[in-house]
């Protein structure tokens, strides 16, 4: 079982709710200014893995540490986790 497997599991990625990821993924690149391409090559991703999340697709665990890492922000921030 993979990452989106583990994810669903823990409530992160719920499909009867808003994915808050993808707008804040393309929020936090917005805000630095920064396009597809520019974020890709920032994160060691490809540009269609940039667009592929920025329109609903589920980033592993292995991205989704990645990006939090890169705009400074918790995972439940980024996933729109709340208490």
């Amino acid at each position: 079982m993979g990452n989106k497997f583990f994810l669903r599991i823990m409530g992160i990625f719920n499909m009867e709710e808003k994915n808050y990821f993808k707008d804040n993924l393309k929020t936090l690149r917005l805000e630095m200014g920064l396009g597809q391409v520019k974020l890709a090559e920032l994160l060691g991703v490809s540009k269609s893995a940039i667009s592929l999340w920025e329109n609903g697709t589920e980033p592993g665990m292995n991205a989704l540490i990645k990006i939090a890492k890169f705009f400074k922000i918790s995972i439940d921030d980024l996933v729109g986790l709340k208490d």
